[in-house]
């Protein structure tokens, strides 16, 4: 999906939304068995699916793998995988975190999200963590006719693209598994709730059984009425916190896939048959509660960033036609609307204002810290603080559709691209799964001939190992740490594509940096101004240079605009020039406007115009040029600042021993005096966009993994071949926002550094949470097949395992 923002200059993020601001919907004339929503209303009713071609094969969704996206639209990775094949997940894992007991057709559920046409979306309540994504996808990989399938944790939703009888069949094939998808309907109830407090109720209950059941047996004795009250009791405690885990557990063994559900059923079922019946009823409570905690603290941390939706009022104050204010929900709001906001209040949705003046914090959106002054025509943002004077502003952006808004379901998105840390693990537990059941099978056969233990014994031992090896702790230690990491990166303002950015970030050697409106404040002035022809009238010179400068939207271009101040004529055939100027027609002249370069390329840079050009360089100042087809017109001195912020971050990022380098449009002269005061040694000028690319292609050959950081047109291809494309995006373009992979909501280059160090310390609590989950594992093991290793250490070494990965997970939201 693809979004772009309205009425703002903050980048469009991850969803995909056409320029006008509208959800860009695939097929529009395939319909779908389920009513399906726009912008809050129903757009599609109960019909037959209709078959459609795609350019992909069928796909199966949820991996990509994030490779190099060269030219690829903004976040435009698709999810999508071959069907049929082995992918990266292999053998479903599956955990049976927060499984769900609710079994039968379900209800259909509201939801307010955006789809896709010609897709059936279903929520599933237990799918919670990937190992149960992996559960379904392996189910479903039997089933040919898919097209397409979009898994997102967030919502714990499932979109099938499929004809209608395919898409029957895959539900049907999802409830034989042991889940239970329950159709969406429209309305304005957000899914992703699940049912904890459902089931919580049920394996506490089960505890406290499985409890009595142990005191009884402790207690009791040889007492034949006791002995089969507890084993009732063991019974119906088993049922009340197990029961989805023996469908499903049943169900993985009858369709061959050794999961941890299946694991589970043996090893309880095996216990309750040899006698050790309390042991299996305390096992599966325990267990049915650690998968409870595991399930919110995975929520915990996918939600975190949701919390920046609380930060908007649910009401604004509108003036309506008479010119009374009016408090109404934000919800109702239309488009052009205007609202007004005390000093105090926050700012319900996105929009430019229109009067008044005041000071606003925009740390919930940007991450920075610092009151932006806000003025008619300033953008301001829903979720914000408007700390003094009162706004009146006209909303550019429904509630939906708000920059707080896009940017969760940006942060959503890459929470679903698997991170190659991730994809690793999943490929390991889809090989350790199996082999461990394996394994047990042979303690169980032949420790008797080996060590000369009892038939029982051995058994037991075998059972307990099952427990051990669940491989759920090692499954999710990655993608909690990679979601915290996401979150805590998007509070600062830094809106990662992918957790494959965030882990990669760290192996980052050298920077190649745009310089303006990147290292510099890309809000130039026109300081002077020097008229060459004089075929023609000064005041139509300025006028026609004002024309071709207020049509681009480059910062050069804009100061010019602003500080000729003059009525712009209408310009014709406008043509962007990238890494040059522009050209168009102005009343019957053809006109071009450019750099030094452009000039010298169309052979109009005579020796007096020359020597003026290169005085202005050596001054430090950008020049533009104003020319017909025969002559010069006019030449246009600029000037831009550093940001403030720009020295202290390339300082950090030197002391990193990472190499900086400036790649620009501008002319060598100016490049190298911005580039002094910056701090940075290598400068490279006069690129133009193909030269860009060919400049980070020998960066990349020299130095290892590049970062290119750019906001423009010209910037776009460096971007989109950098292993790590880094857009600003308050200033930056579109495009730009759309080749990158990261973007810097404030325009702050502090963030690179401070990306870079959340990356060492994301990777490195993801290798601890691995090294902890599979060293436990391993002493137990231990302990099990020397030592005197219970079910009850069994369990406790599989959910600790599970708990400790998890909170030492969730510790990047703090970083």
């Amino acid at each position: 999906m693809k979004h772009s923002f309205p009425g703002s200059t903050l980048p469009a993020v991850a969803v995909h939304v056409t320029s006008a601001g509208i959800v860009q919907l695939l097929d529009s004339e395939v319909a779908t068995g389920f009513p399906i929503t726009e912008n809050g209303r129903e757009i599609m009713a109960y019909e037959p699916f209709e078959s459609h071609e795609h350019d992909h094969a069928v796909k199966n969704h949820h991996e990509h793998s994030h490779e190099k996206k060269h030219g690829h639209d903004f976040h435009n990775h698709s999810h999508h995988h071959e069907h049929g094949h082995n992918h990266a997940h292999g053998q479903a894992v599956h955990c049976g975190c927060a499984a769900s007991c609710t079994a039968g057709q379900a209800a259909p559920r509201p939801v307010s999200g955006n789809w896709p046409k010609g897709q059936a979306v279903f929520y599933i309540d237990s799918m919670d963590c990937p190992v149960e994504v992996n559960d379904i996808k392996s189910v479903l990989s039997r089933i040919e006719g898919i097209r397409n399938l979009d898994f997102q944790l967030a919502s714990r939703t499932l979109s099938i693209d499929a004809d209608r009888e395919i898409v029957e069949k895959s539900i049907a094939a999802i409830r034989k598994a042991g889940y239970a998808p329950e159709r969406i309907t429209t309305g304005d109830t957000e899914t992703g709730s699940p049912r904890n407090e459902e089931r919580a109720w049920r394996y506490w209950l089960a505890l406290a059984i499985a409890c009595v059941v142990e005191i009884l047996h402790v207690v009791s004795g040889d007492i034949m009425a006791t002995e089969i009250g507890g084993m009732i009791l063991s019974v119906v405690a088993i049922w009340l916190s197990g029961f989805s885990t023996y469908r499903k557990g049943l169900a993985a063994l009858l369709g061959l896939r050794l999961n941890i559900n299946a694991l589970m059923t043996v090893a309880v079922t095996g216990a309750f048959l040899i006698g050790q019946w309390p042991e299996a009823a305390m096992v599966m409570a325990l267990y049915a509660i650690a998968e409870l905690i595991e399930a919110r603290s995975i929520d915990r941390a996918r939600n975190a960033i949701r919390n920046l939706l609380d930060l908007t009022p649910p009401t604004a104050e509108i003036r309506d036609e008479t010119g009374t204010w009016n408090a109404v929900p934000v919800k109702n709001v239309t488009l052009n609307a205007t609202i007004r906001v005390r000093p105090g209040e926050r700012i319900p949705l996105d929009g430019t204002v229109t009067g008044g003046a005041g000071t606003v914090d925009q740390s919930p959106v940007t991450g920075e810290s610092v009151p932006v002054d806000k003025k008619p025509g300033d953008s301001v943002f829903a979720g914000t603080i408007n700390e003094s004077g009162t706004l009146e502003f006209c909303v550019t952006a429904l509630s939906d559709d708000t920059v707080v808004a896009r940017i969760i379901r940006a942060v959503e998105e890459a929470q679903e691209a698997s991170a190659p840390t991730q994809r690793f693990v999943d490929r390991f537990a889809a090989v350790y799964t199996p082999l461990i059941f394996l394994f047990a099978l042979c303690v169980a056969v032949a420790t008797p001939f080996l060590f000369g233990w009892t038939w029982l014994q051995a058994l037991y031992k075998a059972l307990v190992m099952l427990v051990i090896a669940c491989p759920c702790a090692l499954v999710i230690a990655t993608p909690v740490t990679v979601v915290s990491g996401l979150a805590s990166a998007a509070r600062r303002g830094i809106l990662m594509k992918g957790g494959i950015y965030l882990e990669e970030a760290r192996n980052i050697r050298v920077v190649a940096l745009d310089k303006t409106g990147t290292i510099t404040e890309g809000k130039p002035r026109l300081l002077d101004t020097k008229i060459i022809s004089e075929n023609f009238p000064e005041n139509d010179i300025l006028d026609w240079a004002a024309g071709l400068a207020d049509s681009s939207g480059h910062p050069v271009s804009r100061a010019i605009a602003s500080g000729l101040n003059r009525t712009a004529r209408a310009v014709s055939g406008f043509t962007d020039l990238p890494g040059r100027g522009v050209s168009g027609t102005i009343e019957g002249h053809s006109l071009i406007m450019g750099n030094h370069r452009l000039i010298e390329e169309k052979g109009l840079c005579r020796p007096d115009v020359h020597r003026l050009l290169l005085e202005y360089e050596r001054q430090g100042y950008t020049v533009t040029v104003l020319a017909s087809g025969r002559e010069v017109l006019a030449v246009f001195a600029v000037a831009d600042t550093i940001k403030a912020t720009s020295r202290e971050a390339l300082a950090a990022l030197k002391r990193k021993g990472i190499v900086t380098v400036m790649l620009t449009g501008d002319n060598e002269t100016t490049a190298k005096t911005i580039a002094d005061e910056a701090g940075i040694e290598n400068v490279r000028g006069n690129l133009l966009p193909a030269e860009k690319l060919d400049a980070v292609r020998e960066l990349q050959k020299q130095y290892g993994k590049t970062a290119m950081i750019g906001d423009g047109i010209n910037d776009a291809p460096a971007l989109a071949h950098a292993d790590t494309g880094i857009a600003m995006g308050d200033a930056g373009t579109d495009i730009a926002m759309e080749a990158a992979d990261v973007v810097i909501m404030n325009d702050n280059l502090r963030r690179i550094p401070q990306m870079i160090d959340l990356s060492a310390s994301t990777y490195s609590i993801l290798w601890q949470n691995i090294l902890i989950a599979l060293g436990i594992k391993l002493v137990f093991f231990a302990l099990a097949l020397f030592g005197p290793a219970t079910m009850w250490m069994a369990v406790f070494a599989d959910t600790g395992a599970s708990l400790l990965v998890l909170l030492n997970g969730l510790r990047v939201l703090r970083k």
